[in-house]
């Protein structure tokens, strides 16, 4: 290994350390979430391992819990995840040298990943960098979650209300987006949708809601000026 290498390792680590920590506590959530719902503690890594999607991986334990085909798993899955298409466009994959490692870094892209990447990648930024970051996250991730679900079958099967973890994340990250994009078009669309579609198609109310808030959203992107006209800005006269 060069020393250039070992350098930007070691770069990769500390810039992802701060970001990772907080995918600690949402592990640790997820795992408790796992064991609660009925399954082995060991389902929590391979969770972790064949979907990994954060926000997705709580999802399908309701999913799998429920008994939704496949079909709709994955086209909700599709929906959910519908960001990461445009991820990939600006994420600094094509500095992995390796074909396996481009591989690897296409799988591991997340949230997190691709706001570390974004905010301190640079021109000099290498493939080593960009998979410690991927890599580093997946595995305090993955710890995290298989502390979490050994916990929980420690814990009491009378203890309720982890489940709600899912709930709360979502919270916190429509809170966070609220935050950044101060449009109250986008969650009065969201919540209207998700109604309509508990009134209409009860059943398949989230795919619905998905889908039509999806198409929703690359309409207003390809008209700027339908854009304009929904926007609903906060302190706007």
């Amino acid at each position: 290994m060069s020393r250039e290498t070992y350098d930007d390792i070691r770069r990769a680590i500390r810039e992802t350390w701060s970001v990772g920590l907080g995918l600690i506590p949402l592990g640790l959530a997820f795992g408790l979430v796992m064991t609660q719902a009925g399954f082995a503690w060991w389902w929590t890594p391979i969770f972790s391992t064949v979907i990994y999607a954060g926000s997705m991986e709580f999802l399908a334990v309701n999913l799998v819990g429920s008994g939704v085909g496949p079909i709709s798993a994955a086209i909700t899955g599709f929906l959910v995840n519908f960001r990461h298409i445009f991820y990939g466009l600006s994420f600094p994959r094509e500095r992995i040298g390796s074909r396996v490692g481009r591989v690897y870094s296409t799988y591991a892209l997340t949230d997190e990943s691709y706001a570390i990447a974004s905010v301190r990648a640079h021109a000099g930024t290498s493939g080593a960098w960009v998979l410690t970051v991927q890599i580093l996250c997946q595995l305090l991730w993955l710890g995290s979650g298989i502390v979490g679900a050994l916990a929980g079958v420690a814990l009491p099967d009378s203890l309720q209300g982890m489940d709600f973890a899912l709930t709360a994340l979502f919270v916190v990250l429509a809170w966070e987006a609220l935050e950044k994009n101060k449009d109250l078009s986008l969650p009065l669309i969201a919540a209207g949708l998700g109604i309509l579609g508990a009134i209409l198609v009860p059943q398949q109310m989230l795919i619905a809601a998905l889908g039509v808030y999806a198409l929703h959203i690359v309409a207003r992107s390809a008209n700027p000026r339908l854009d304009a006209a929904l926007e609903i800005r906060r302190g706007r006269p």
